[in-house]
């Protein structure tokens, strides 16, 4: 399925898209010391596996990004995960570490 405006903009400008990870699977974007995984849907599937995605960085700092709507869920989420990430709207305006 091909990606939203939406979905690419969160990305920013990363120096590498789409980078394989175990299992299959892909993380959204890497920047720098930086790994970016966007997760528009809302749904707690959808947000604890963009979460799975980025515990395999273990040397980067996380960002999630979501809409501003989810950010209270997917902080909770991370929260109970034990994971430091930085829960992040899709602009970029508001952000919460946990």
């Amino acid at each position: 399925m091909a990606e939203s405006r939406a979905h690419k903009a969160g990305k920013v400008s990363a120096a590498r898209k789409e980078v394989p990870i175990s299992r299959g699977r892909r993380l959204d974007a890497v920047r720098g010391h930086y790994a970016i995984e966007v997760e528009r849907s809302g749904a707690k599937l959808g947000i604890n596996r963009a979460l799975s995605r980025l515990k395999t960085q273990t040397n980067k700092r996380k960002i999630l990004r979501v809409p501003q709507t989810d950010m209270s869920k997917a902080f909770h989420l991370a929260r109970q995960k034990k994971m430091h990430v930085t829960v992040s709207n899709m602009k970029k305006t508001r952000y919460r570490h946990t």
